[in-house]
């Protein structure tokens, strides 16, 4: 006989399921909320946290930048740093969601500002859930507000028909609001924010009523400019945001760092053994995607072609991810070149006729010749072949 086994139910009873070879159903996720993932630092940002905050703030600006960019407690507790970069643009983010303005992270592809928005949403108020996704097809309903029409049908318009967006839910909590790749999204649903963000309001004309948002409101948006497909902003929504722009890690220590506690972070939830050592490997794969990035080699004597990639940070970061995953299951759990070089060849050749070019170029004339990397010359000649 099959062990029965225990499934949540949607109403939160449970039943029994007795399919046999079926795995537990298990409270663990693959990726949590950042709410979640750091909570005991949040928590212990806020029990030493003296400062003024303002209205429905978890923690102050100077803490929300604290667990940004790191720091020690009084009583110890180390804060792991979630951002590597100028504590200036930190602060001045903090500081625009503490006013009626809202925010604009605006960079090149992996530049961290997703990774930013969501931990600013998750310190400021607990909750970095309430995000709208842009894309090519994301109708207003995502901005303002939808219907179950179920009900509009059965009753008509009423407010239990109405399917408040999460920026509308936001308005009513005070809370903060996310749009992920704004400049992604049709430029008539854009301009649904208008009103929201100038006004503080969203007119139900269906209803006779406006939803007005209460004291702690405010919303955090992403947008790149070398997206394909990009909508660019009206000037009377781009008047509505300040701007911050997110650059690419400044020096190679700073992206090797970067790029070695994503790792860390990622192999953990994936339950991949540590390596005994990869921060060869991974200084590997951040010079060769700056130097093909910059257009010059580290000691400025050789100038390389620029693949038609960005290569940025979290893409170095998947290339060392897939490569540990390699080593794990395929290998002997030390990550090696031969792990890292197929990654490395993905990212890079996007155009296969005029990347692979760039690619056999740089290969030839920089990998080949440069001390010590005989090893990962010959590894990816193999994929490359």
């Amino acid at each position: 006989m099959p062990v029965p086994e225990t499934i949540a139910k949607p109403g939160g009873g449970a039943e029994t399921d007795t399919a046999p070879g079926r795995p537990q159903a298990s409270t663990e996720v693959l990726r949590p909320h950042a709410e979640h993932a750091f909570a005991a630092e949040l928590a212990a940002l806020a029990a030493a946290d003296d400062r003024p905050r303002p209205a429905r703030w978890r923690l102050s600006p100077r803490a929300v930048a604290t667990y940004l960019l790191g720091g020690t407690l009084p009583d110890g507790t180390v804060i792991t740093p979630k951002y590597v970069g100028p504590r200036r643009l930190v602060e001045v983010a903090v500081t625009t969601l503490a006013t009626d303005r809202a925010l604009l992270l605006l960079g090149v592809p992996g530049t961290a500002k997703t990774w930013v928005s969501e931990h600013l949403a998750a310190a400021v108020s607990g909750d970095s859930t309430l995000l709208v996704q842009g894309t090519a097809g994301t109708p207003e309903e995502a901005v303002r507000y939808g219907w179950n029409y179920a009900r509009l049908l059965a009753h008509g318009p009423d407010r239990d028909a109405l399917v408040p967006s999460p920026v509308m839910r936001a308005m009513s909590l005070g809370t903060t609001a996310r749009v992920e790749e704004l400049t992604r999204i049709p430029a008539d649903v854009q301009d649904a924010l208008i009103t929201i963000l100038s006004e503080k309001t969203l007119p139900v004309p269906e209803l006779g009523e406006e939803v007005q948002a209460v004291p702690g409101f405010n919303l955090i948006a992403t947008a790149n400019d070398r997206d394909r497909g990009v909508n660019e902003l009206s000037s009377a929504l781009r008047r509505r945001f300040n701007t911050v722009v997110l650059p690419l890690p400044a020096t190679p220590e700073d992206e090797v760092d970067i790029v070695a506690r994503r790792v860390e972070q990622l192999g953990r939830s994936l339950e991949l053994p540590a390596p005994p050592d990869g921060a060869a490997e991974i200084r590997r794969v951040v010079t060769v995607f700056r130097e093909l990035r910059d257009g010059v080699t580290a000691d400025g004597r050789t100038k390389v072609k620029s693949p038609s990639g960005t290569l940025s940070t979290a893409e170095a970061i998947s290339v060392v991810t897939g490569g540990l995953a390699l080593a794990a299951h395929f290998g002997d759990g030390v990550l090696r070149p031969a792990d890292v070089a197929a990654g490395i060849l993905g990212a890079v050749v996007r155009d296969p006729a005029a990347d692979r070019v760039v690619w056999q170029e740089y290969l030839e004339t920089v990998v080949r010749e440069r001390d010590g990397w005989k090893d990962f010359y010959r590894a990816c000649r193999e994929v490359s072949a």
